[in-house]
């Protein structure tokens, strides 16, 4: 299993993890919040009976404590309507609102704020049925506050949860693309360094040859300066790496035209390569590097092809959004639909010998470098696949007036 693989595994797993937490966290949460419903229920029934008998109940002495006493502990606001729908009373709403005009400065005549509890208390509950001295009457009633508050609050604390998560995977992952793009540097520039020496001396030992054997004009020697100058790109490639590039105005035909016929002589002849569009399309680019991004996106693509094949690459202009479009589409293989975003991530490769760090790279040269874009852009199995770069044009076009 690549390492890719494993850290989607592992993320997957954390995520149904999570889940199931938020999950019990909400069931135990509302069977909790239905006990509540329960007593609280019982507490307006107790309440109802206690307002049946309170005229009898309140003239003995040894009663009247207990129905302030159940009246006093109770938490739930309760209105009471007459046989007609009209407000009678109230309990456990705002004090200082009453639902008939009063000459108490103190209390605030709000009939309509009665009628919108009420409204509420019908929606929430069925009315519990009262007899007070032979009058029928309803109790509505709503629940407590605190009940309203467990109602919501796995929701809120699972919202909160989830935001510091959130907060906290893109701060280990912002440090975790510093640590990586620290050992990027490193290691680039220490392979440039290292590459330097080899390249001095092989460079030395072909000027030797040249002038020991006579073979100024020997073919193979010219085909090994090339493969030289090559290198020497490389290291400077990996040299410029963490640093910021100095991009130049480059016709971009051109600049792909020369590195696919240095590349195509040192790939299979059953691959054919071809270039089409626009020739004048102009960008900002640095060429050893933009080399780079060309290189690994033609090996993936004749890698993808098993036997005989085609390579094309198609540049587009978009007028409009001042953008270049450069299409790389191979007769290979193909990319299935779920991998097109996992192929840019470093370790993903389907070739037993290989790293998967090539278009982990194109990726980080094409957007931190060329601020520009790359992805999949159309894949068939069988069929083959197309990669897009975007690079912003390095022409102005103003809009013409009539």
């Amino acid at each position: 299993m690549n390492p890719y693989e494993k850290k989607r595994r592992w993320k997957f797993f954390l995520l149904i993890f999570a889940i199931l937490i938020g999950i019990a966290s909400v069931f135990y949460t509302d069977s909790f919040v239905k006990k509540m419903e329960r007593e609280e229920a019982i507490q307006v029934q107790l309440w109802v009976r206690i307002q049946e008998r309170s005229m009898f109940l309140m003239d003995n002495d040894d009663f009247s404590a207990v129905v302030q006493t159940v009246k006093a502990n109770t938490k739930v606001s309760v209105i009471m309507v007459d046989s007609v729908g009209v407000i009678t009373s109230f309990f456990g709403l705002d004090s200082t609102k009453t639902i008939y005009p009063s000459a108490d400065a103190k209390l605030d005549y709000d009939s309509l704020y009665f009628v919108r509890q009420l409204s509420k208390m019908k929606m929430q509950h069925r009315p519990l049925d009262m007899n007070i001295l032979g009058s029928k009457y309803k109790a509505y009633y709503k629940d407590s506050f605190i009940l309203t508050q467990l109602r919501y609050f796995p929701y809120i604390q699972l919202i909160v949860i989830f935001l510091f998560l959130l907060t906290a995977y893109a701060a280990f992952s912002s440090a975790r693309r510093d640590e990586q793009d620290h050992v990027w540097v490193g290691l680039a520039k220490e392979t440039a360094h290292q590459l330097g020496t080899p390249i001095s001396s092989l460079m030395a030992w072909t000027e030797l040859m040249k002038s020991k054997f006579d073979a100024e004009e020997d073919p193979l020697i010219a085909e090994m300066e090339n493969d030289i100058k090559r290198l020497e790109i490389i290291a400077d490639r990996f040299s410029k790496i963490g640093s910021k590039p100095i991009l130049e105005d480059h016709t971009v035909y051109i600049v792909i035209s020369d590195f696919i016929r240095y590349f195509k002589v040192r790939t299979s002849d059953k691959v054919k390569f071809s270039i089409t569009g626009d020739e004048q399309v102009r960008a900002l680019l640095n060429i050893p590097l933009f080399d780079w991004v060309t290189e690994n996106l033609l090996k993936n693509a004749a890698n993808a092809i098993e036997n005989e094949g085609s390579i094309s690459i198609n540049i587009i202009e978009n007028l409009a959004k001042e953008q270049v479009f450069i299409d790389v589409t191979d007769t290979g293989k193909g990319i299935p639909r779920s991998k097109f975003d996992a192929v840019f991530q470093p370790g993903y490769t389907t070739r037993k010998r290989g790293w998967g760090l090539g278009l982990s790279l194109t990726k980080r040269i094409v957007e931190n470098y060329h601020s520009g874009e790359i992805f999949v852009k159309d894949s068939e199995l069988g069929k083959g696949t197309t990669f897009r770069i975007i690079l912003k044009s390095s022409l102005r076009y103003e809009p013409t007036t009539a």
